[in-house]
């Protein structure tokens, strides 16, 4: 058996909250990247530092290159580490796989502020075996749902009774069943929370439904105009459109490659102001912590584009909902989560819902790789500054216990 990895330059990389604050605060990356560069000129398998490239460049938007460079350094080694603070905190092992900054649970954002050690190990479906771990006293599987990680997935489900350690997420099958068509027919029949029907269907079936050969309600079941239809795989919006009718289909199919589709109901959820409310939330060992709450007048809700670092009454809305949360959002949808909890039934997960006026919560997705973060500036959002320390706390709380099972 060959030797666990173990902490050097050789596999100690920056990790994800150094890189991507700089990029949100619009600082110069590049003589950070110039120095990793001037490193792998001189010795080409300098596995980390092409890994501290491969995330300068996707945080500046550089996804090709970005990709190119960690495949590159996946190949050279398996193993990656963060030190946070002083490294004397827990040692947490994250299974992830590549892939982008949505790819995997951002666990190195959850561990900001910590004296934990963060060790990365990159798996895929052809991974034979986890026997040379570096050492650790807790494991994650931070591998998200997605189309190309089912594979990944379920040979997890084979390798993970292999390990000896506490593993948190321990269900990789779990993680797999969070599509959005997956997640809208978990929760079809809960009364607290309206999870819409959502329907996968082919290229094909999509033409036919817009060129009038078929209708929409022959091949989802009842399933009308308006509706949202998404490629697979695709988040933060991307390829998102409404449409009336099926003429408003022709022009959207030209636009998009996908092989394959989301479709679902529109769901008008503004509130009284007029404006669209999108929480986003985790639970983090059967307790939901704010993440943040954007307000917008579209209805496809973005933070980063809602304009709330713009607008001190949004940002007073969401102060307020992020303060009161415990006592009010919470204590209102205490069925809810009680239904989130029993059915998705893993120890860390992440919801982007809101509030309907009937009571309901509208779950509009979930998954184990939502981004939560405190990059923030904490001049114009000094709430979410606390609101962050206590779910990174509460995260940090979780892994101690988990680890403290194995002594």
């Amino acid at each position: 058996m060959a030797p666990a990895p173990v902490l050097s330059d050789r596999t100690r990389i920056l990790g994800l909250h150094h890189v991507l604050p700089m990029a949100y605060r619009g600082e110069d990356m590049m003589p950070l990247q110039s120095e990793r560069a001037a490193r792998v000129a001189t010795d080409a398998s300098d596995a980390a530092a092409l890994m501290d490239m491969a995330m300068i460049l996707q945080s500046t938007g550089q996804a090709d290159t970005a990709r190119a460079l960690l495949t590159e350094a996946v190949a050279l080694q398996k193993d990656f580490c963060v030190v946070h603070g002083d490294g004397s905190g827990p040692r947490l092992l994250a299974f992830v796989t590549p892939g982008d900054f949505m790819a995997n649970t951002p666990v190195d954002f959850l561990l900001n502020g910590s004296d934990a050690v963060l060790w990365l190990h990159y798996v895929d479906a052809d991974t034979r075996d986890l026997a040379t771990l570096p050492d650790h006293d807790v494991a994650l599987v931070a591998v998200g749902e997605a189309p190309e990680h089912g594979p990944v997935l379920d040979r997890l489900k084979t390798l993970l009774p292999q390990l000896s350690r506490p593993v948190l997420n321990n269900a990789p099958q779990k993680i797999a069943d969070l599509s959005r068509d997956g997640v809208s027919a978990m929760f079809a029949d809960e009364p607290s929370i309206l999870a819409p029907a959502t329907h996968r269907i082919d290229r094909a079936t999509l033409e036919a439904v817009s060129a009038g050969r078929t209708t929409l309600s022959a091949c989802c079941a009842g399933l009308e105009f308006p509706i949202i239809v998404r490629p697979v795989g695709t988040h933060a919006g991307g390829g998102l459109e409404r449409a009336e009718a099926p003429d408003a289909l022709p022009a959207y199919l030209a636009g998009q490659t996908a092989a394959h589709f989301y479709v679902a109901p529109f769901i008008d959820y503004r509130g009284p102001d007029g404006l669209f409310s999108k929480q986003r939330i985790v639970v983090i060992d059967g307790r939901p912590y704010p993440g943040h709450l954007a307000l917008s007048d579209h209805w496809i809700v973005h933070y980063l584009s809602a304009g709330m670092a713009e607008d001190a009454a949004k940002r007073a809305v969401e102060a307020a909902w992020m303060e009161s949360f415990d006592t009010d959002f919470a204590r209102r949808h205490a069925d809810a989560f009680d239904a989130l909890n029993r059915r998705i039934g893993l120890d860390y997960f992440g919801i982007d819902c809101a509030e309907l006026p009937d009571g309901r919560l509208l779950v509009f997705e979930a998954d184990i790789a939502m981004v939560v973060h405190d990059m923030d500036d904490a001049r114009t959002f000094p709430y979410k500054k606390v609101a962050m320390r206590t779910l990174f706390d509460a995260f940090m709380d979780m892994v101690r216990a988990k680890a403290g099972t194995a002594q």
